[in-house]
Parts: C-alpha cells; structure tokens; sequence
C-alpha cells in the first residue's frame, strides 16, 4: 500500500508503550504541517475502539470525535474505556493526549451485529463508478492555493467526481490511502471511513478561506454497514447561516452502494486582516 515517492511509511509509528504512538509528517493537514488533519487522529480513535475489550458479534456503529484544540505532530498517547457496558450495546470513550493535555476525546456505540436473515434497504442510490482520472487525480487534490499539501492530502489518492479541495462545493470524490494507519498494521474498514470523514468540511466548503475561518469542532461518522475494499466515494455540502453556524453533511459510499453518513459542526468567523 506505501508509495515509494512517500516520505513515511505510515501516518503512526507505534512507541513502546501500549497506546503511545509518534505521529509522521503523513498526519499534517492543510494549515500548517505542525498540526494534524482530523482524518489520522479519528481513525486513530476508531483503533482504539476495536482493540478495548472486543465482542465477537458486535462492531463500531458511531464515533463521534470532539477536537479539543490543535493536535501536534508529535507524540501521542491514546486511552480507552468502557462507560457502559452490555451484551448487545456498548458505549466506549477515548481520550488523546499530548504531554498529559488532552487534544482530542471520541465517543462510540459498539452494537450487535443486525441479524443475517435481515432483508436490507437501500434507499440511496447507487454511486457512480470509481472514475479513471489519470494522474489528473493528484494534480487537482493539491490545487489548493495556500495549503499545506505535502501531509494528509498527498497520504490519500484522490479522483474527484465533482468539485474539488479549494473549490466551491458541493463536491464529490473517490478516496483511498496510500499508507497504513499505523505501521505494520493492515487498515480496518472502520479506519478507511475514518481516515477520509473529516475531508468532509474541504471537499464540500462553499466559503472563501481567504474571507472566512471555518473551524470544526466535531465530527460523527455513523455506519450502517462496514465499508468493503480500499476504495471509498464521499460527496459532500455545506449549510451556514448569518447569526448560525455552519454544518457539513456528506455521504458515504463503496462500490457495493451507500454506507453511512457524517456530520461536522463549523464555527464560521470573519478571517482576521
């Protein structure tokens, strides 16, 4: 999965405490390549989720991530518990830290497994193929005047559908990582939604980054289904209002059809001059 033009192998490299990782210049997201894109630090969060105490059966249904603050590149430590338990629902939470400050908290419904004999519903409909783009795919993923695109963004393969990063949305694009989440480790179908959720708020911006801060706070990934393959399609759009704030809703979707969706809550600002 690593590519050779990549300076690091992984977004993580594992440290030798139980919990404690070394973040790679993979995690730098669009602002600066000092702090981290949300994507590595949620799927990071969902890790920790599938390793506490596992339940045959059961699987991640929802996380939700709430920044706390700007999170380094640096090292990190992450901590699980379980804040109530059950046979068939769990409720997990997670906590990130940094030199013993806590940069990040997540929450998680761990549900059992809906039974086989279920008829599914498909009420979405089905996504458009994963579009051979060439290497157009890269050129137009770090066409972003002013961001850092030498983290995260080039981490990810891109093929854009409709819209792009830096461009008004609503936007639309295939994705898959170029890397593990943590090295050595193979990426679970939870990490993939994660790693790609929080682009959410860059693919489907409609706002001015040269006019507006636009901050989010949060983001909730829900699943009604695990995510099949490496390649996964998320659309993308943005609601703001005056005397509001803003909210990004996306879709997403593999190759078999819809999957889940995500929610980020946006502080929208006027830029400092």
């Amino acid at each position: 999965m690593a590519s050779a033009d990549f300076p690091a192998n992984a977004f993580y490299e594992p440290l030798g405490e139980d919990g404690a990782f070394a973040s790679t210049v993979a995690t730098a997201g669009p602002w600066s390549p000092d702090f981290q894109h949300a994507g590595p630090v949620a799927a990071l969060m969902g890790r920790a989720f599938e390793r506490h105490e596992p339940a045959p059966g059961t699987r991640v249904a929802r996380v939700t991530l709430e920044i706390l603050g700007p999170v380094p590149v640096a090292e990190l430590r992450v901590t699980a518990r379980t804040v109530r338990p059950g046979r068939r629902i769990t409720l997990l939470e997670a906590e990130m830290t940094h030199e013993g400050r806590p940069v990040a908290r997540a929450s998680a419904w761990r549900i059992a497994a809906a039974p086989a004999a279920l008829e599914p519903t498909a009420n979405a409909p089905a996504p458009p193929p994963l579009p051979d783009l060439g290497p157009d795919a890269r050129t137009r993923s770090t066409a972003w005047s002013g961001a850092h695109v030498d983290g995260y963004i080039a981490a990810m393969e891109w093929r854009f559908t409709e819209g792009s990063f830096g461009r008004p949305g609503p936007g639309a694009v295939w994705a898959r990582t170029r890397i593990p989440l943590v090295a050595g480790e193979a990426v679970s179908p939870l990490q993939r939604a994660l790693l790609l959720a929080d682009s959410a708020s860059g693919l489907g911006s409609e706002l001015d980054f040269a006019k507006w801060l636009v901050i989010n706070t949060d983001l909730t990934v829900a699943l009604h289904r695990d995510p099949s393959g490496e390649w996964l399609r998320m659309w993308a759009a943005l609601h703001a209002d005056p005397g509001g704030s803003g909210l990004v809703e996306a879709t997403l979707a593999d190759r078999d059809g819809d999957l889940g969706r995500v929610l980020q809550t946006l502080l929208v600002d006027e830029a400092a001059t």
